[in-house]
């Protein structure tokens, strides 16, 4: 049996791409190992989304060239974002890849593909994708031209797949996009997000659905009132902000202001009052000001978000800001300012966090970490604790004892309730 050993990096939907590419080489009969040396395969689910995740591709493709030079007979496979249309200057690029394949899509170099590439035995928590491709084109982001436009799956084929799931042992999906609310509007009676979640709330034996990555200018009052009515719909929301600035957005081309932005916002905490909002905000996009950055500074300061994902900007060949903005922000002051803010979050987190102690919580339990379980409540908040029987999979009333910033430790309640 020839051997495959598979390195990821970036999103989420990466990382679902790469669940079920490693199930469709275990049907057609490969098996993993833990290193590329030990391996006659080796697959790379790149990102391009940040320059310091491609250099990591890179690097790792310059390693592979070398031991190929030793073992000619190893194969290298590339897909995810870094790959182009055009093949023969991948080739070119790099020489070492045998064969290409763009991301979302299956790989043309085996012999014919099994209808069902699901895995045998799910997570707890897995992964469901349901749209590929974005029409936004945010002038910084690459993912339009890599991933395409929009595409959604049909809702028969989603909720057919989180029933099989769930009939494996999945307890947990979070439904994927690049842009997860634009699910439905090339489908033919346009439904719309709110729509998908109702039907896959009706699954049963499923106790959670999360849903991620949203655009604000695109998060509809439907959809709010659908995390608020159905209760396999957790109250945990992602909506990027990027900037906390209205000239950054509007380079940026992300179709809203800032005061729209909070509107939203506390239209979601309104709706939701139990909403853990995340965010992502980037630092450093050509032309930010000293000011600028400190709107963005207040933006986190007003709304404080339970988690913040922060990143310096990144030049993307072939993207409007990388061909219209000269990168003027210098290495310095973005690493400046995304420690300013890493170091403002981290308190806001602990704040929001310690607030928890005390209270009992709904924890879905992933996996044994170490001696102790862990698991998400609702909002996403990781959550460890002990206990001694076998609680994979199952909810368990969690006491809330102590917080950092990043998660919750707890002990499991007196008497626990534990339900499938």
């Amino acid at each position: 049996m020839p051997s495959y050993h598979i390195f990821t990096i970036g999103c989420q939907m990466n990382q679902a791409e790469a669940e079920r590419l490693e199930c469709l080489l275990a049907q057609k009969d490969f098996f993993p190992v833990g290193t590329a040396e030990a391996a006659d395969l080796v697959l790379l689910v790149s990102c391009a989304v940040r320059g310091s995740a491609e250099d990591r591709i890179t690097n790792r493709l310059a390693l592979l060239r070398r031991m190929k030079q030793r073992r000619p007979s190893l194969r290298v496979v590339l897909t995810g974002c870094m790959v182009e249309d055009n093949l023969p200057a991948m080739k070119k690029k790099y020489p070492m890849v045998d064969h290409f394949f763009s991301a979302g899509s299956l790989p043309d170099f085996l012999d014919e593909l099994p209808a069902d590439i699901l895995p045998a035995s799910p997570a707890v928590a897995e992964y469901v994708p349901i749209i590929q491709g974005c029409d936004n084109f945010c002038s910084y982001c690459i993912v339009p031209y890599r991933r395409g436009r929009e595409r959604s799956r049909s809702l028969e084929t989603i909720v057919a797949e989180v029933r099989e799931l769930v009939r494996r042992g999945a307890r947990e999906v979070t439904l994927l996009g690049q842009n997860v609310n634009a699910w439905g509007h090339d489908l033919e009676g346009t439904p719309d997000l709110a729509d998908l979640l109702a039907a896959v709330d009706a699954v049963s034996g499923l106790c959670r659905i999360r849903f991620l990555t949203n655009h604000p200018k695109d998060m509809s009052q439907r959809l709010i009132e659908a995390m608020s009515t159905l209760s396999k719909v957790c109250p945990s929301l992602n909506l990027p902000a990027q900037a906390g600035d209205d000239a950054v957005l509007e380079r940026m081309r992300r179709g809203y202001t800032i005061g729209e932005y909070k509107r939203l916002a506390a239209a979601i905490r309104q709706a939701v009052p139990v909403a853990g909002l995340t965010t992502d905000i980037i630092v450093g996009f050509p032309g930010e000001t000293a000011e600028q950055f400190s709107n963005t500074r207040r933006l986190l300061e007003e709304l404080r978000f339970d988690a913040v994902h922060l990143a310096a900007y990144s030049p993307r060949p072939g993207t409007e800001a990388a061909e219209k903005y000269p990168d003027d922000v210098c290495k310095m002051e973005k690493g400046r300012r995304l420690a300013e803010l890493e170091v403002l979050q981290e308190s806001i987190a602990r704040q929001i966090n310690e607030a928890c102690i005390g209270q009992t919580v709904e924890v879905l339990v992933e996996d044994l970490h170490n001696t102790q379980w862990r698991g998400r409540e609702r909002r996403g908040k990781l959550v460890f604790f002990k206990g001694k029987a076998d609680l994979k999979g199952q909810i368990v009333n969690v006491r809330i004892t102590g917080a950092g910033p990043w998660s919750l430790r707890g002990e499991a309640a007196e008497p626990a309730e534990i339900r499938p």
